[in-house]
């Protein structure tokens, strides 16, 4: 199962996206996360700043990017159905083929300006390119 994380980008330079996650209280996840309390998971907020550096990356979608390794994750304020997650990934560098990121995850709640957004999440991660698996030689005659 495939979540789309990404609503919008509003803003993109050639080291830095920004993008939102509109929450709706029609999240499939959200139905067993939590069934009295029902917020983001935070791994969804993870994955929302994985899938914006994955645009960074390829604006057309088609760049093939794992996650080869988080460090710093830290979690903050709750994302609650109606209320906006705002994604910011930086490009901070890379060796070749890893390519290294700083996320910052923000909520908005209705009617709050972003200047009033509390952090959700950050941290940092790199994204190494997805390889196609190579299957040894069928050993049966």
């Amino acid at each position: 199962m495939r979540f789309e994380l990404i609503d919008a980008v509003l803003d993109r330079t050639d080291d830095r996206i920004v993008a939102v996650k509109l929450v709706s209280a029609a999240e499939e996840y959200l139905q067993d996360h939590f069934p009295d309390f029902p917020v983001l998971p935070g791994v969804f907020m993870l994955e929302a700043m994985v899938q914006a550096a994955r645009l960074l990356e390829s604006p057309d979608g088609g760049s093939r990017l794992a996650i080869g390794g988080v460090r710093a994750l830290k979690y903050g304020r709750f994302v609650r159905p109606g209320e906006t997650l705002r994604v910011e990934v930086d490009r901070t560098g890379g060796d070749g083929e890893n390519l290294m990121f700083r996320g910052v995850a923000k909520v908005i709640g209705a009617g709050l300006s972003l200047d009033e957004a509390h952090t959700a999440a950050t941290g940092q991660f790199t994204l190494r390119p997805l390889l196609a698996r190579v299957c040894p030689p069928s050993s049966v005659r």
